[in-house]
């Protein structure tokens, strides 16, 4: 009996279907040959549950930028190429060496971080650098945050070690999955009672893309928020992954200053801001929500950074917050390194009329 058209059809459909599954993981393992791994797998990230550290202790900061020459001599010279990528924050420079800038330099990077926000360095030399000098050029900024839940390099726990790819994405939820947009903006670990400052960002490995006076100003002064680290290390926790310090709960001020510039700054981030001191429940989410939009959604006060190979990107953890933009596809390696140099517990802004 021959078959009928719906027998043939279905035929057709399995068969369909198994050579476009024998397609697919042809096409998998020729991926998984080609790909050399990471280009530095002395950069992968090192998790080790038996690695405890005690609180962290407060110490007197003295910022860098303090000590700078206002016209940078020792940072940009006649061979320095330096273009702003928005007229209040980012400036892209070229023709200078981040590994050799001397410590008047270095004091002077620090000042102009802070006047700029973010600086985008090219062309530098510094993921070649080593863990020691990479360690001691940070360190001119203040002692390097050790944190407690990202992954490390074994015996450099300075290194906060950003990794993912087809195999290891093991904290792509962290902000939950069900999530129109991954864009999640904060500045880092603001928990911490000394919060950083000057920051280091250098990629190792990047996927191509696929894709002002208000009244409230003075409501905010002198308010405090609660930043808290323990959502990050209960994440962690139920990962499985390792809690090196138990984690924090600190206030800080809403609106902090900077030490050297003078410069106001709206304190508040997505990441680990959790409540206002002093208001009622619904108050705090309100405002606070009203806050972390208005940084979100300010268009004409943020930047993109773009990767080029032997890219650094230096920024002021006190001033800005930052987000990994995800416009990669899930499976492809990004290998990213932060050194995070702590700096003062912040500084509230007090208008003269409340002195």
């Amino acid at each position: 009996m021959a078959p009928s058209v719906a027998e043939i059809k279905s035929a057709e459909a399995v068969t369909d279907g198994v050579a476009k599954l024998k397609l697919a993981n042809e096409t998998a393992q020729a991926e998984q040959k080609a790909d050399p791994g990471p280009s530095y797998p002395q950069y992968l990230p090192y998790f080790d549950p038996e690695e405890k550290w005690p609180p962290l202790e407060l110490f007197e900061h003295i910022d860098a930028g303090s000590r700078a020459n206002p016209a940078k001599p020792n940072l940009l010279n006649e061979n320095s190429k330096v273009s702003h990528i928005s007229p209040y924050l980012g400036t892209e420079i070229r023709g200078v060496q981040l590994s050799q800038l001397s410590k008047e330099g270095l004091d002077e990077l620090a000042l102009y971080t802070a006047e700029r926000k973010v600086l985008i360095f090219r062309d530098q030399d510094f993921k070649d650098l080593g863990f020691d000098r990479q360690i001691e050029i940070a360190k001119h900024f203040g002692p390097i945050h050790r944190h407690p839940t990202s992954g490390n390099v074994k015996g450099y726990p300075e290194f906060h070690i950003v990794y993912r790819d087809a195999q290891n994405d093991r904290f792509s939820d962290y902000r939950g999955a069900n999530r129109l947009t991954r864009l999640g903006w904060h500045s880092d670990v603001t928990y911490e009672k000394q919060p950083p400052s000057t920051t280091f960002f250098f990629i190792l490995d990047q996927p191509p893309q696929v894709r002002r006076r208000h009244p409230l100003r003075k409501r905010l002064e002198g308010l405090k928020a609660v930043h808290s680290a323990v959502h990050q290390a209960d994440y962690a926790r139920n990962r499985g992954s390792i809690v090196r310090r138990e984690p924090v709960e600190t206030e800080h001020p809403i609106v902090r200053v900077h030490p050297v510039t003078g410069e106001k700054a709206l304190f508040v981030n997505e990441g680990f801001t959790r409540r206002i001191v002093g208001f009622k429940q619904e108050e705090s989410d309100f405002l606070l929500k009203f806050l972390l939009d208005h940084i979100a959604k300010g268009a004409d006060f943020q930047i993109r950074a773009r990767y080029e190979p032997g890219t650094v990107v230096v920024w002021d953890n006190r001033l800005v917050v930052h987000s990994v933009n995800p416009d990669y596809k899930a499976e492809q390696r990004r290998h990213a390194v932060r050194l995070t140099p702590q700096a003062e517990v912040p500084i509230p802004f007090v208008s003269e009329s409340s002195a």
